[in-house]
C-alpha cells in the first residue's frame, strides 16, 4: 500500500473508536439508567451520569421542529458534509499528523450522533452532566456525550493546528523576504 494512503487510512483508527466507545455508551446508559434520571454523581455533583435524549442539535437547537425537516436538517445534510469532508481529507496532501487525526476524530464523533438521529426514534443520547457554576448563566453545561466531546475536542485541536500552521509559515515567508532583501 502507497506510504501517503497508509498514513491517510492510520486516524480512522481513531473514528472507529470513537464510534465505538460512543455507541457503546449508550447502549449502556439506555439499558441501565431511566430516562430523565440520575444514575451516579461524582465529586459531588460536579459530574452526573443522567439518561437523557435530544432530538435537536448542540443545546437542543431544533428540538421543537416538525420531524421531517429535523430529518433533513440533522441527518442528511450532516451526511452531505462529512462525504465533503472525507473527499477533501483524502485529496489534501498537506493536514498534519494532528490535523488528519483530528478530522478523524470529528468524523467518528459525526458519526456517533448521526447513528443515533438515524436509529433512535427519542434522538441523540446524552448522558454527561457537568455543573458550570454558572458561567454564562449556566448552572449546568448541557448534556452531552462521548461522540459530542471528540467533535470538540478534536474541533479544538484542529483549530490550534491550523493556527500553528499559519503561524509557522508566516515566520518563513518573513524569513525568507528577509533573506531575499540582503
Amino acid at each position: 500500500m502507497e506510504k501517503n494512503l497508509k498514513q491517510k487510512l492510520l486516524p480512522f483508527i481513531l473514528t472507529f473508536a470513537v464510534i465505538i466507545l460512543d455507541q457503546i455508551s449508550k447502549i449502556l446508559i439506555v439499558k441501565n439508567i431511566a430516562p430523565y434520571t440520575i444514575g451516579a454523581q461524582f465529586f459531588g455533583d460536579f459530574l452526573r451520569i443522567i439518561h437523557v435524549s435530544n432530538s435537536g442539535v448542540a443545546f437542543s437547537f431544533g428540538a421543537s421542529w416538525p420531524l421531517i425537516v429535523r430529518r433533513i436538517a440533522f441527518s442528511i445534510i450532516p451526511i452531505i458534509v462529512m462525504i465533503m469532508v472525507i473527499v477533501v481529507y483524502f485529496r489534501n496532501n498537506d493536514f498534519t499528523k494532528l490535523q488528519r487525526w483530528s478530522v478523524a476524530g470529528i468524523i467518528g464523533g459525526g458519526i456517533g450522533n448521526l447513528i443515533d438521529r438515524i436509529f433512535r426514534a427519542e434522538g441523540v443520547v446524552d448522558f454527561i452532566d457537568v455543573k458550570f457554576y454558572g458561567l454564562f448563566g449556566l448552572e449546568r453545561w448541557p448534556t452531552f456525550n462521548i461522540a459530542d466531546s471528540a467533535v470538540v475536542v478534536c474541533g479544538i485541536l484542529l483549530i490550534i493546528s491550523f493556527i500553528q500552521t499559519i503561524i509557522a509559515e508566516s515566520k518563513s515567508n518573513k524569513k525568507s523576504n528577509s533573506e531575499e532583501n540582503k
